[in-house]
């Protein structure tokens, strides 16, 4: 393993909610970090509004963190690719991230340039006979935000070439620093099975963390929605790429 593939947290993500929306690329160019270029499915560019739960959290891969192994994560994130050395990585970018515990969100922020807050959140999952429900939401300004999916069947491996394996299928995070640099880390873990939602939707009032724009989309009925059933994840230690659209392929790693 690399100085760069150093696994700074393990962990299993589960129950992944994912409501998918179709924008015009212009909408997210002031959000592409330095080096990498927006990706998209046939022609069309999405974000993400996905809700999950942390289980079994652990820095370093080995650390457990007491009273922080296992909670809820909700953010709003697009797609990337960067070409590096040769090869095309399909990576997420994050526009905002939230976690119901402060020292997560502080960590995030110190070691990756994330934006993360820290909200009030709950969630909820329901599974009966082959019928799954899944709920998560979070508080702010006094009112209850929340997004919401009904699946039903067993889950499968998403068709190839499908809008499900793209959104799925990045194993890459980036992060635009106040330098105007980026951070760029690895993250592993197995193709995720789905379930396709027969009913999803967003309810609540995201202006306090996306702006007015991204709260009038998260409004309207997302292109596509699913439920992933999750894994063990390893997130791996970030590298700086340079400050500039020209990507190296020997980036220099977090310090």
């Amino acid at each position: 393993m690399s100085r760069s593939e150093k696994v700074f947290l393990s962990a299993e993500w589960r129950d992944l909610l994912m409501l998918n929306y179709e924008v015009e690329p212009a909408y997210l160019d002031e959000y592409v970090p330095a080096g990498t270029e927006l990706d998209s499915f046939d022609g069309k560019t999405y974000v993400s509004l996905v809700g999950f739960r942390f289980c079994g959290t652990k820095l370093l891969g080995t650390i457990p963190i007491p009273f922080h192994s296992h909670f809820e994560e909700i953010n709003l994130r697009f797609y990337v690719r960067r070409s590096a050395g040769g090869e095309i990585r399909r990576g997420v970018v994050f526009i905002a991230e939230i976690v119901p515990r402060r020292a997560i969100a502080f960590t995030a922020r110190l070691f990756y340039g994330e934006n993360y807050v820290c909200r009030p959140m709950t969630h909820r999952l329901n599974a009966k006979g082959s019928k799954l429900e899944v709920e998560y939401s979070w508080r702010s300004r006094n009112q209850w935000s929340k997004l919401e999916g009904h699946a039903a069947g067993a889950p499968s491996p998403p068709a190839r070439g499908s809008p499900e394996q793209f959104i799925t299928e990045h194993y890459w995070g980036y992060s635009r620093q106040p330098d105007g640099g980026t951070v760029e880390y690895h993250v592993s873990h197995v193709p995720w099975k789905v379930w396709t939602a027969s009913h999803a939707q967003f309810s609540g009032d995201t202006r306090d963390l996306y702006g007015d724009e991204f709260n009038q989309l998260l409004r309207k009925t997302p292109a596509s929605a699913f439920v992933a059933e999750g894994s063990p994840v390893k997130v791996f230690k970030g590298v700086k790429l340079p400050c500039t659209h020209e990507a190296r392929s020997n980036p220099e790693p977090v310090r």
